[in-house]
């Protein structure tokens, strides 16, 4: 069998995070678990921030940012609110 590698995606989504939200019709990219996919979802994750459609503290931005681009990128969903980040496991 071969080996896995895991790819995150962004998710719109509600307030309970329900996955019945998350629409990956709407949130199509994918983004692999490379240093330059890492900081390509930071952009993203910043630009919904940008544009309000998310919602982060402004003192977890950092924590969100070391997350996503040096850490485990679904562990910035805790202080996202109405977004989230999902790992994917690809074979």
């Amino acid at each position: 069998m071969a080996k896995a590698s895991k790819v995150y995606i962004f998710f719109n989504c509600d307030a309970d995070k329900s996955e019945a939200s998350m629409n990956i019709f709407y949130n199509h990219a994918v983004y692999k678990d490379t240093k330059t996919s890492r900081k390509n979802l930071w952009k993203k994750v910043k630009e919904e921030f940008g544009a309000e459609r998310i919602q982060i503290a402004e003192e977890n931005l950092k924590a969100v940012e070391l997350a996503i681009t040096e850490g485990d990128p679904v562990s910035a969903s805790d202080f996202i609110q109405f977004g989230a980040i999902r790992a994917v496991d690809c074979y």
